[in-house]
Formats: structure tokens, sequence, C-alpha cells
């Protein structure tokens, strides 16, 4: 586990602590089933993977745009921070957060406007870049991957190349910034196989971390600390 890892799995677990000893308001908290985990920071409408099963366009991702028999309008783009892409005789077009189908009607119908007859537009995601998730720990091939549609957390360490043998599988932590807070929930990877546990949904920028069978890390007192499988806690 890095070293930065390492830092902020002690921060969860002192905070974790902290909140158990307060008698503050209580902590926020999902279905206690993981089906309906809050999304996180980065689903908005600039441009941010919005949930359903069709890839929504995110800022920083690569576009290839072509016009049926019109290869003068033909463009790879970057949507830039603000979820904008530039199109020759179009100008700017707000492309974050919708669907390529959409993106691609909202063109043909801004080209129609300039006298093109039935214009056939056709846009190809080349680059993932908006929506990314983090895989550490326990998992054959640690990294950062794209989702380019719905995922679940089943799907996203499978993504990973599966589990380590030597992964604990009551021990898979999901961290994710909510609110500008940052809370984490941990999951039985065995009662999602089953169904006995809903398996959540993930988003970009989320993070999944997976410990090994008999550590004794940070992240092993954090995990040890949760109450109840599926509990989405806040972390001060």
């Amino acid at each position: 586990m890095s070293s930065r890892l390492l830092r902020f799995c002690i921060a969860l677990l002192v905070s974790v602590l902290l909140l158990g000893c307060s008698a503050g308001p209580a902590v926020p908290r999902a279905n206690v089933n993981g089906a309906s985990l809050p999304p996180p920071d980065t689903t908005n409408s600039a441009g941010a993977y919005q949930g359903g099963t069709d890839y929504r366009v995110g800022a920083q991702d690569l576009l290839e745009i072509t016009v049926f028999g019109v290869p003068d309008l033909n463009r790879a783009v970057r949507v830039n921070s603000n979820g904008q892409i530039s199109l020759p005789l179009i100008g700017g077009i707000h492309a974050g957060g919708k669907t390529i189908p959409e993106l691609e009607q909202t063109i043909g119908e801004m080209l129609s406007k300039l006298y093109l007859q039935n214009p056939q537009v056709t846009v190809f995601v080349k680059e993932f870049t908006s929506q990314r998730i983090t895989l550490e720990g326990a998992v054959k091939t640690p990294g950062i991957y794209p989702i380019t549609g719905k995922t679940t957390l089943l799907q996203a360490v499978a993504i990973a190349g599966g589990l380590d043998p030597l992964a604990d599988l009551s021990g898979v932590v999901l961290f994710r910034h909510v609110q500008g807070k940052k809370m984490a929930a941990v999951f039985d990877m065995k009662k999602l196989e089953t169904g006995q546990l809903d398996d959540p949904q993930v988003f970009g920028d989320d993070v999944i971390v997976v410990e090994q069978s008999g550590s004794k890390t940070a992240l092993r007192r954090f995990i040890e600390t949760i109450p109840v499988i599926g509990l989405f806690l806040l972390v001060l």
C-alpha cells in the first residue's frame, strides 16, 4: 500500500473513532444494503457521468466528430473544463452531460440551420478521460480505469482483473466525495456475488481499495470499526 493511501486510511480511522465518541449530529448514511449510495461531486451538468445506461460526455474527453459527405467538417475535439467544444461553422456547443445520440442530434440540428440537408453526424469517443475509477490493494491489476457506462462495484473489480488470491472478501472499501465531504463504505464481495447485498454503482473519481487477508494496517482497523456492511460513513 502506498504511503499516501496509508496516511489517508489513518485519517479515516481517527475520524471514525472521533465520530463514535461524538454526541453531535448523526453521520450521513445511505441505505444499508448499498443500493442508494449518494452520487459523488463529479456528477454535474457540466459534463460528468450522470447514471443510467448511456455514457455521458465529460470534461477532457476526446471526441471524433464526422459529418457524412462533408469531410471539411470532420474534427477531433477535446471537451474543455466547462463541457464545451467548438466546431467549424457552428462555433461553441455544450457537449458535457449529453449522451452520444443527444450530441449527434444537437450537432445535426445546428448544421441543418446552415442549409445542410439531413446531415448525418457521428460522434465517437476516442479517449474516455472524464470518468475514471481507481482500484488499489489486493486486485490483480491495480490502476486507474475509465468507465464508459453504468458500472457496479463487482464490474469495477472485474475491470482490474479480479481479486488477488490473498484478498479479504469482506474488506472492500469504496471511497467517495459527496457534497465536499469524504465518505467511505465497506462491502463484502461474497454477499454482493450471492445477491445478499445490492451491488452499488460506482462513479468517476471513486477509489476502491481491497484489503489483504490477515493484514494489520490502518485500513484494516478502519474496516473493523464499521458496524454494518454497506453503511456509508462521513469522514471528517
